[in-house]
């Protein structure tokens, strides 16, 4: 998973409308070295995001008023593309991907369990060096500095998951990556049950890629998995 680079503490916008639930989510982001806003509806968490322009946004799926997928909707409609985990109370398929599909790039479920939790914020916030260097394979250019894709001269706006799943896959070009591995390189842990997340994902990666309709370079392998070739 590529990492982004911080030239200070990272801050975390939290919108929760349940105030003990968002203190105990700030007070363990702040103890683990991050600075924390905290938001408690959905008009000024957006309000936040965008004057504070956060490296997270937690916020919870279920809020009175508006919920966390409508919040995600009107982000992403504003060009806001910073990394959005939902807290939620279910783990149907159908909720991941709603999720998904609202433009979250990231789920938690409940109840809150702290250290968990900051497992996968540290996903998302780890400092690290940055990189120049590109993946080419065809028309098509990843920068790895700038987590944008070209083709044909073509800017793609990526989300942080569609950056990764893209850079996987041409890490390994003309390789059959099965769901496994991309789950584990792509999502670093593994999902319960069935999901079809990374079907989301590719259906997302193809329509920004294919755009102006270019050949496809993403090719699926029925019943084992993906892999960038050209047809």
């Amino acid at each position: 998973m590529s990492i982004a680079t911080f030239d200070h503490s990272p801050c975390v916008l939290i919108v929760e409308t349940d105030e003990t639930l968002a203190h105990s989510v700030s007070l363990d982001l702040q103890e683990s070295g991050y600075d924390t806003i905290v938001a408690h509806d959905a008009v000024s968490g957006l309000r936040q995001a965008a004057e504070r322009h956060p490296a997270l946004i937690v916020v919870d799926r279920m809020m009175p008023g508006e919920s966390g997928l409508s919040f995600c909707n009107h982000l992403r409609g504003a060009g806001m593309r910073t990394p959005v985990l939902l807290l939620m109370a279910r783990d149907a398929v159908d909720d991941r991907v709603a999720c998904l599909e609202a433009g979250a790039d990231d789920y938690f479920l409940k109840p809150y369990r702290s250290d968990d939790f900051l497992k996968l914020v540290k996903l998302y916030l780890k400092v690290d060096a940055p990189s120049a260097e590109q993946l080419r394979f065809g028309d098509l250019v990843l920068d790895l500095s700038t987590r944008q894709a070209l083709r044909n001269g073509r800017a793609i706006d990526l989300t942080m998951k569609e950056f990764e799943l893209l850079k996987c896959l041409m890490e390994h070009p003309r390789e059959v990556l099965t769901r496994e591995q991309i789950l584990e390189n792509v999502w670093g842990y593994d999902f319960i049950g069935e999901s079809n997340v990374i079907e989301v994902y590719i259906r997302y990666l193809r329509l920004k890629i294919e755009d102006e309709g270019e050949k496809r370079l993403i090719q699926t392998v029925r019943g084992v998995g993906y892999v960038m070739r050209e047809a």
